[in-house]
């Protein structure tokens, strides 16, 4: 039988890691008749053409990756639109998935949408347990739903739907912006311009919330392990605890990387965020077992996209 992957999201920063991924590995991957949409092909958030999409396709598993997403101030700045967008687009995946009898959907999360007051490290079975932060409510209350919604039809139909959690995610192909963008491509671009300008490279902030962050490669890896392998629903796709860096550390490898570290400073002035998100990825390395998964170091996956942005200036997203 043949099996048709489609992939929203797949001109996106980790739909793109997957094609590339599975152009490399052609003859050591499953085989699936591949459909990689971006928002020019669909509008989502439309059911009538979502489900013509489905039609003319006949997926019988999805990833779904589309989202509408940006960093911190576009998170504050934008709240109906990240609540909207979002909740429409997830919710016509999810019921279309059901209704074309999918035989599985792999839906992303993100650990931004934790609850803000919680105790750490964040598992899987705590999303509910508290309202998230005030920085990013609409966004992570829309993604929430996309959890209920997946697990009513596993508890109602048995639909094999599951949800994934993947902490910050970044690499080639992102989104550069320098207000839009997520906190390592928005430095990225700004350390560059400095540089290029020869200006002070100034970071929002006081440099101190630590995150965690996961290379775009890895995860379009673990993805498409969860398509194989995972069957239950929730999983927290992240780097290991010891991998937590503060916002400053990614600051200075940044800088490290364009050879500008000496004409690096912090702009206290502005919001930090939520201080921090660490993720409790026991589950996912129960489920790997003796799986040879190598994860890229925070520093290596900076200089790899820091390479990729310079690279690609004339053409990447910003």
């Amino acid at each position: 039988m043949t099996k048709n992957l489609l992939i929203t999201g797949g001109s996106g920063l980790v739909g793109l890691a997957i094609k590339n991924i599975l152009e490399v590995n052609k003859d050591e991957t499953l085989q699936y008749k591949v459909v990689f949409l971006s928002s020019s092909d669909c509008d989502l958030t439309n059911m009538e053409k979502t489900k013509e999409l489905f039609e003319k396709n006949k997926p019988t598993h999805v990833i779904h990756l589309a989202a509408y997403v940006g960093g911190l101030y576009k998170n504050m700045n934008n709240k109906v639109d990240m609540l909207e967008k979002n909740l429409l687009m997830n919710f016509n995946i999810v019921k279309l998935c059901h209704d074309y009898k999918v035989k599985k959907l792999v839906a992303c999360l993100s650990t931004c949408i934790f609850p803000d007051k919680t105790s750490y490290p964040i598992n899987e079975e705590m999303l509910h347990n508290g309202a998230p932060h005030f920085s990013n409510d609409a966004y992570a209350y829309a993604k929430r739903m996309l959890e209920v919604q997946c697990n009513a039809y596993r508890e109602n139909y048995g639909d094999n739907f599951v949800c994934v959690i993947p902490t910050n995610i970044y690499g080639p192909h992102d989104n550069f912006n320098l207000e839009d963008g997520h906190v390592i491509p928005s430095l990225i671009h700004k350390c560059y311009l400095a540089k290029k300008n020869n200006q002070t490279f100034v970071v929002r902030g006081t440099g101190k919330p630590l995150r965690q962050f996961i290379y775009s490669y890895d995860l379009a890896k673990l993805m498409l392990w969860t398509l194989e392998n995972v069957n239950e629903n929730n999983l927290i796709l992240s780097v290991s605890e010891k991998d937590e860096v503060t916002i400053g550390e990614v600051a200075l490898q940044i800088a490290k990387s364009f050879d500008y570290e000496t004409h690096m400073q912090f702009d206290a002035s502005f919001s930090d965020g939520q201080y921090k998100k660490t993720a409790d990825n026991s589950k996912l390395l129960k489920l790997l077992g003796d799986n040879t998964f190598k994860f890229t170091s925070t520093e290596n996956g900076i200089k790899y996209s820091v390479e990729w942005f310079i690279k690609n200036y004339n053409t990447a997203r910003k």
